[in-house]
C-alpha cells in the first residue's frame, strides 16, 4: 500500500470539503487577557482579541492562581514523578481533590489529566463494577462520554437529546432488575442549551438508575459557589457521579470526578486511564485548587460573566444575526456552510484582529457550521463593539442570511 498517498487523499478530502483545521499560533499575555499576540507564519505578529477561548472567567490570568503555581513549582519542582499509585500523589493533589469534593458536596473526588480522560476512564470502568450495566446516553453527549461508553463492552441505549419521555420508554423496555445509569450533560457546548437535570433525575430514580452528569461547561460559572448547574438547580444530592474540568472556567488543566468515597475508591482501583497515567504536575494542581477556592466566593465574577454574554446576544439580536440563544454563556452564530465559516473566521482575524475558530463537522452536524463565541468578564464594551461591527459588515458584504434563531 502507498501509505503516503493514502494520507494525502485523506487530507485532500478535508480540504475539498472546507473542513481542514488550521491552528494559529498565539502568545497569551499575562494580565492582558483576552488580548494575545498572533505569531504569523511569516515571522510578523499582531495583537488580537480571543473570542473563542474556554478560559471562560479569565482565571488563567488570576494573581491567586499564578502565585499558587509559582509557590508549588518552587517547593516541589516541575513534575509529579510518577503515577498516582507510584510516588505521584502529593499534598497538592490531595488538597485539590478535597476542594473539588467540597465544591460538589460529595465525599470524595478523583483527579485525571483531562475531563476527556475522566469521562472515558470512568464510563468504561463502570460495567466492571456493575455487571450487566445498561448506560442510557443523551444523543448529544460529548465524544469522551460516547467513547467511554463504547469501550466498556456493556449495553447502551441512546435517548433523543433532552427527551425524558424517550429515556423513560427505553428504560421501561429493559429488564427491571438490570443495573442502569443515565449519562447526560448540564450545558451542551455547541448550542449552549441546558440539560433538564431534575426531570432526568426523576426518571432515573423511577427506574433505579444511577446518574452521571458532565458539568464541564458549567463548573465555576453556575451555582452559588460555582458547583455547576446541578448546584444552581438544587439537584447536587441527586447526582451520583459528577464530571468536571479544570481547564475551562478554572483556567488551568485537568479533569475529575466527584462521587461517594466508595465509588471514587472503586474507580481509582479499577480504571486503567487513572492507574497508568502520570499525575498532574504539582504546580498545576496547586493553581487549580487556588482557582476552585477563589471562585467559591466570587459571585460577582459569575454575574459579570452572564452580563457580558447577555450584552453580546442583545447586540447580535438587534442586527438580526442568526445566533442560538438557550440562556447560557455560549453564543453560537449559525453559518451553515464550512467554506463560508472558514472564510468568515479568516476575515475576522486578518481584517479585524478578532480570533474565533470555525466549528465544522464532525464537531457539529453538516449544515450547522458556526462561529462559537465565548464572552468573558473581561471582554469589555469596546471589544464587543468591534466584534459586532465586524460581523455586521461581513454578513452584509457576503450577503449571508439574517434569520433569528429561536430561543
Amino acid at each position: 500500500m502507498d501509505y503516503a498517498a493514502a494520507i494525502d487523499a485523506a487530507l485532500g478530502r478535508l480540504h475539498a470539503e472546507g473542513r481542514y483545521r488550521v491552528f494559529i499560533d498565539i502568545e497569551r499575555q499575562r494580565g492582558r487577557f483576552p488580548r494575545a499576540l498572533w505569531r504569523r507564519p511569516d515571522g510578523t505578529s499582531r495583537e488580537i482579541v480571543v473570542w473563542c477561548g474556554n478560559d471562560y472567567l479569565g482565571m488563567g490570568q488570576h494573581p491567586a492562581v499564578i502565585e499558587a503555581m509559582h509557590a508549588a513549582l518552587d517547593a516541589g519542582g516541575a513534575g509529579s514523578g510518577g503515577t498516582r499509585n507510584i510516588s505521584g500523589t502529593t499534598v497538592w493533589h490531595r488538597a485539590l481533590e478535597a476542594e473539588l469534593a467540597d465544591l460538589h458536596r460529595k465525599e470524595a473526588a478523583l483527579l485525571f489529566t483531562s475531563a476527556y480522560v475522566a469521562n472515558d476512564a470512568t464510563l468504561s470502568t463502570l460495567p466492571r463494577l456493575f455487571p450487566g450495566l445498561i448506560i442510557y446516553s443523551d444523543a448529544l453527549n460529548h465524544a469522551s462520554m460516547i467513547e467511554g461508553i463504547r469501550r466498556n463492552g456493556g449495553q447502551k441505549r441512546v435517548f433523543r437529546h433532552n427527551d425524558v419521555a424517550h429515556l423513560r420508554a427505553l428504560m421501561a423496555a429493559d429488564d427491571p432488575a438490570a443495573p442502569k445509569l443515565v449519562a447526560f450533560e448540564s450545558v451542551y457546548s455547541m448550542d449552549g442549551d441546558f440539560g433538564p437535570i431534575a426531570a432526568l433525575c426523576d426518571a432515573a430514580e423511577e427506574f433505579g438508575a444511577l446518574t452521571y452528569l458532565d458539568e464541564v461547561h458549567a463548573v465555576g460559572m453556575y451555582g452559588p459557589r460555582g458547583g455547576g448547574v446541578a448546584e444552581r438547580d438544587g439537584q447536587l444530592h441527586r447526582i451520583d457521579i459528577v464530571n468536571g474540568t479544570l481547564g475551562k472556567a478554572f483556567g488551568v488543566m485537568g479533569g475529575y470526578i466527584a462521587a461517594s468515597a466508595r465509588m471514587v475508591d472503586a474507580i481509582r482501583s479499577y480504571a486503567p486511564g487513572f492507574i497508568f497515567t502520570t499525575s498532574l504536575p504539582p504546580a498545576i494542581a496547586a493553581g487549580a485548587a487556588a482557582s476552585v477556592c477563589h471562585l467559591k466566593g466570587d459571585q460577582a465574577l459569575r454575574d459579570l460573566h452572564q452580563a457580558r454574554a447577555k450584552a453580546l446576544k442583545l447586540r447580535l439580536r438587534g442586527l438580526g444575526l442568526p445566533f442560538i440563544d438557550h440562556g447560557s454563556h455560549i453564543v453560537p452564530v449559525h453559518v451553515g456552510n464550512p467554506v463560508h465559516c472558514k472564510m468568515l473566521s479568516d476575515r475576522l482575524l486578518d481584517d479585524h484582529g478578532i480570533y474565533v475558530q470555525p466549528i465544522n463537522y464532525p464537531t457539529v452536524p453538516k449544515g450547522t457550521e458556526r462561529l462559537r463565541f465565548t464572552p468573558s468578564p473581561v471582554h469589555d464594551g469596546p471589544m464587543t463593539d468591534a466584534l459586532v461591527r465586524a460581523l455586521d459588515g461581513l454578513w452584509s458584504g457576503c450577503a449571508l442570511n439574517r434569520t433569528l434563531a429561536s430561543a
